[in-house]
């Protein structure tokens, strides 16, 4: 509908969404939920003519639409469980629908999984059974001075799931018996394959998990190994695509590499790596000869200080560090699907400099290894903190392990409401927005365990996610944050 107020023009576009400062506004935790369950949440307009606005003036209906659809019905086409296909089409075909609520829908019309495809975030949108398989080393190989390849095969011969290209597993290390275990999590960086994984570890000289692969697993050991999850995935499409990465941050673009390769994809796909040098630069040989497998491949290294015995245009293409005047020389196309993997700190820079170049965001995919980024509406961000374990662990109660992060910390019922609230206490990066299991911003990886949810959601996450901002564990957990 469209509304003349004073002499400005609105038009109804969605409804209002609710966040967690309506309950605190209202002294009621629970209030984004009562307000969208309750069909009443209100709505937005978006103005068509800017005008004065006055109070008391009148409120005119001016016009309507051809397709319509009550703002009740929108609201709990989304957020009730009854996503219906009819109505999700003749959602859609409504012109005023803000773009938002049509990608939403839209991305519910062509679901396939469970759960609520039209709230989950990118970074749980490929859910994964939870669990652990064992798994035992077929090979160990020194990739550089300070990466180690574990090559894996399932030992009762079933066949392993299926990961996409950039996907990770998570490893559950026994470093002592009886010790609390130690979890990590390792993109998958050789060929697509059910027969068996391959992760590529760098060894950091005070990295637990890195130094206990290196110094006690061996071919023929059992290790815990969950399914491939993750959403930092190649898209498919006809796009030029750039593998951007540096260091160890080279895994997953290089099971891209190896997907494109084995596809003998057409598209123009180029290789950008930066290391120290020939001694800390794993996978040249294979990458050298996957690009040249392609028909329209290009690869461009950059060693920041390249060794006595290191050869210009044999081992590396430029010296120091990838820039804007290095991605100009190596010719990054504006219009690539970028693929950015690597340090913190670098993939700020690149990320800067590809927006320099004219890259659209959208267009640029990152993986995090150490977590996600946080996402914490109306929070003011202090200086960013590690995160770390609980001050005041009581050593008793359900463990919960934030896999991503490398973080553990016990469930104390009486101090936390949810998992979310533990995650927060050891400033483990989450994503929040209602904090009442409405909006499913806080929707992670279910790696193992299994949880209960108080107050219940509108809606359940897609089996093998979990909603961190109203469950509690009932036993043992790993959650992937």
């Amino acid at each position: 509908d469209r509304y003349q107020i004073g002499s400005a023009v609105f038009e109804v576009t969605q409804p209002r969404v609710t966040c967690y400062r309506v309950g605190l506004r209202m002294n009621e935790p629970r209030m984004p939920a009562l307000l969208t369950s309750s069909g009443r949440p209100g709505f937005y307009f978006r103005v068509l003519q800017e005008g004065a606005v006055g109070a008391g003036d009148e409120i005119v209906k001016v016009g309507e639409a051809k397709e319509r659809m009550t703002v009740a019905e929108i609201n709990a086409l989304l957020y009730s469980p009854n996503h219906a296909r009819d109505r999700l089409e003749r959602a859609l075909r409504i012109e005023a629908l803000s773009p938002g609520w049509r990608s939403s829908f839209e991305a519910l019309l062509h679901s396939q999984t469970s759960g609520n495809a039209g709230l989950v975030p990118e970074a749980a949108a490929h859910p994964a059974a939870p669990g652990f398989r064992p798994l035992a080393p077929t090979a160990i190989d020194q990739e550089s001075e300070d990466v180690l390849s574990l090559t894996m095969q399932s030992q009762d011969g079933q066949p392993l799931q299926t990961a996409l290209p950039g996907q990770y597993v998570v490893l559950r290390l026994q470093r002592t018996t009886g010790g609390p275990p130690l979890f990590r999590s390792y993109s998958l960086s050789g060929p697509l394959s059910t027969e068996r994984y391959r992760i590529s570890v760098k060894i950091e000289p005070n990295g637990a998990a890195g130094t206990h692969l290196r110094e006690h697993v061996r071919v023929g050991d059992a290790l815990d190994v969950s399914s491939p999850r993750g959403s930092f995935i190649l898209q498919s499409g006809e796009r030029p695509v750039v593998l951007l990465s540096a260091g160890i941050g080279a895994t997953p673009v290089l099971a891209m590499l190896h997907a494109l390769a084995a596809a003998r994809s057409t598209r123009q796909v180029l290789w950008i790596h930066a290391a120290r040098d020939r001694r800390h630069h794993p996978f040249a040989a294979e990458v050298r000869r996957l690009v040249l497998a392609l028909t329209h491949g290009r690869s461009y290294v950059c060693y920041s200080r390249p060794g006595s015995g290191d050869k210009m245009g044999e081992d590396f293409d430029a010296t120091g560090h990838l820039s804007r005047p290095v991605f100009d020389e190596a010719g990054v196309p504006r219009e690539a699907d970028v693929y950015l993997c690597g340090p913190t700190r670098f993939m700020a820079e690149m990320k800067e400099a590809l927006a320099t170049l004219g890259v659209a965001p959208r267009r640029i995919h990152v993986e995090l290894f150490n977590g996600s980024e946080s996402r914490t509406p109306g929070v003011i961000s202090g200086a960013a903190r590690a995160p770390h374990p609980l001050k005041d662990d009581a050593n008793t109660g359900p463990l919960v392990s934030f896999a991503r992060s490398g973080i553990a910390a016990h469930w104390n019922a009486s101090a936390y409401r949810s998992i979310l609230e533990l995650a927060e206490a050891c400033d483990v990066p989450v994503r929040w927005s209602c904090r009442t299991g409405v909006c499913h911003s806080c929707e992670s990886g279910l790696v193992s365990g299994a949880v209960v949810y108080g107050p219940e959601p509108l809606e359940s996450p897609a089996d093998g996610n979990l909603l961190a901002c109203c469950s509690q564990p009932i036993r043992d957990v790993v959650v992937d944050l």
